[in-house]
């Protein structure tokens, strides 16, 4: 399997793919979940295309905690099914899929009440650790206050009586979603961003297709499908609407996020928290710490969540009530808001709606996925694309993608132990090499022979120092961004590891990416223009207490990629 540059000539040739062939699965939604059957799929030798109204990993993929991991409270509703599913993806990826995307995260649990805590909690993270086989974890440890507080001594001694330290795992969500997308590119995928489905193409009640309008151009084409297969998260609905029908019932849930400095609180762990509401982490990331999340219900604009001021002032409320030293707004480098599809109907309260995933047929010819969580994706894919076989001819075989490593993950264990012989050859600090190979793993060499041809790329990008100025160039000319928007907010997470939210480092980046994709000054000045007035209306969300009616709309301003004019 050769890698595919998910580059403008490759759009193009899918474009025209999908213009002229008839594919045994259209797959409708470029996030994990729709990215994960793009893959399911292609691996099972099916003809297999992919369209997606925005960038990859553009709306809930990209807005998680970036955990994989079982869900301690699942315990509490004796979902053991649901746990031990997680848990056996999280150590799939750790070991096979994505190990240089995926890797052991700590987090202390205080304990603040009576003895018998400790015994329940204890229980519940030790059956945590067996159902997950523990094979590839640290066992979980059982601290005294004075233990506690030398791991995290941000915590306030008042505020727990001793500790149980259990670990989990991490990704970074939108690199993960779009690198299995170009995965299943590189196994004959055609995958299309800034493709909007606006109808279904009928053979009596029969879908055997979808209408595709191509957003960067405005030109309308019709894609053919045996089967069609509805990925869309919280757009679940309005998509099963176009055929007027639907078993399947969604309900978006608004979860918030906070990033703060790494120096704001001093701690070697992470930190899980019970609230009234649910729980809370403290995750670190890098330089960073990511704190939420919350869960209310959302009925505005689902393309742009937005996070009030009554949203972070609870976040900051809730994890200063342990910290000696309280965050404050001014802390703040980032604030994102994600949206959960939720599977409808079993609650009023979105926090105890199910995260398990439903898939049916809701029109011949169309199936649906909607629910889940992030870690179980891989499953999700595999149970749609086995529904959607059972209307296909002749047989079809059983999943591999358990065992079909990502891009960039074989190879990997290899280059991490040659990686000063990598800083040596190429020039880069040990850091540096440790951050590609971070986020590249073993496509790094791609990379380092880039900077090769031009050491200027290995120079930090002007106003973001953690990123070289190649990964600009490389998520163009790879990794399918088609905007600045893309690169700022999901190839890096420039966006929100800044304090002036990318904005400095918007310029450079905008002519980086102008190299490879062919843009003027004009259009490098729009892109620019389009980027700042989103943080801005951003920032001014953020500074409402409650309505958020005015500011989603703002947010929901005619995207970019919508009037380009590329």
């Amino acid at each position: 399997m050769r890698p595919i540059a998910l580059d403008p000539t490759y759009r193009s040739a899918a474009l025209e793919r999908m213009r002229t062939m008839t594919h045994d699965i259209l797959v409708i939604g470029g996030g994990v979940t729709g990215a994960g059957i793009a893959l399911d799929a292609a691996t099972r030798g099916l003809t297999t295309a992919l369209v997606e109204q925005r960038d990859l990993s553009s709306g809930t993929s990209s807005r998680s905690s970036k955990l994989l991991h079982g869900g301690l409270r699942y315990l509490e509703q004796y979902d053991f099914g649901l746990v031990r599913e997680a848990l056996r993806e999280r150590d799939l990826h750790l070991t096979t899929l994505a190990p240089h995307l995926a890797r052991p995260v700590s987090f202390l649990f205080p304990l603040t009440g009576a003895p018998w805590e400790r015994f329940y909690v204890g229980a519940g993270i030790a059956l945590y650790d067996i159902l997950g086989g523990a094979r590839n974890m640290p066992a979980h440890r059982h601290l005294t206050r004075t233990g506690a507080l030398r791991l995290v001594p941000a915590l306030r001694a008042d505020a727990l009586r001793g500790a149980i330290r259990y670990y989990d795992a991490q990704i970074d969500d939108a690199r993960h979603t779009m690198e299995i997308a170009r995965t299943a590119a590189s196994y004959g995928a055609a995958i299309a961003t800034s493709t909007r489905v606006t109808g279904f193409l009928r053979e009596g009640e029969r879908v055997i297709g979808a209408h595709v309008t191509d957003l960067e151009t405005g030109e309308t084409l019709t894609v053919r499908a045996s089967q069609v297969i509805n990925a869309t998260g919280v757009w679940t609905d309005e998509v099963q609407e176009l055929v007027g029908r639907g078993r399947i019932r969604v309900r978006a849930s608004k979860g918030i996020h906070l990033v703060v400095p790494r120096d704001r609180i001093i701690a070697d762990s992470g930190l899980i928290l019970r609230t009234e509401r649910s729980v809370l982490f403290v995750i670190p990331w890098g330089r960073h710490w990511i704190i939420g999340t919350t869960d209310t219900e959302w009925d505005l604009d689902l393309a742009h969540p937005a996070a009030s001021r009554s949203d972070i002032d609870y976040l900051l409320d809730q994890v200063n009530q342990v910290l000696r030293q309280p965050l404050t707004h001014e802390d703040v480098e980032g604030v994102y808001a994600g949206l959960r599809p939720l599977l409808s109907g079993e609650s009023d309260a979105t926090s105890t709606l199910s995260r398990e995933h439903a898939v049916a047929t809701t029109a011949p010819g169309l199936v649906t996925v909607a629910g889940g969580k992030y870690t179980t994706y891989r499953v999700m894919a595999e149970d749609a694309v086995d529904l959607a076989a059972r209307s296909l001819p002749g047989r079809v075989p059983d999943s591999v993608t358990d065992r079909t490593p990502l891009l960039g993950a074989i190879g990997y264990f290899a280059l991490h132990n040659r990686r000063y012989d990598l800083a040596a050859a190429s020039g880069l600090h040990i850091v540096r090499i440790e951050h590609l190979l971070g986020r590249y793993g073993s496509l790094t060499e791609e990379l380092l022979e880039m900077i090769a041809d031009d050491p200027s790329l290995g120079d930090p990008i002007t106003g973001a120092e953690d990123h070289l100025r190649v990964e600009a160039v490389y998520a163009a000319s790879h990794e399918g961004a088609l905007h600045l928007d893309d690169v700022l907010t999901r190839r890096t997470r420039i966006s929100i590891e800044t304090f002036d939210r990318g904005v400095g480092a918007a310029p450079a980046v905008a002519r980086l990416m102008a190299g490879v994709l062919g843009w003027d000054d004009d259009r490098v000045a729009r892109e620019v223009a389009h980027y700042e007035a989103r943080v801005t209306a951003e920032r001014e969300s953020q500074r409402q207490v409650d309505d958020l009616s005015a500011d989603a709309a703002r947010l929901g301003a005619p995207d970019v990629r919508a009037v380009s004019g590329a």
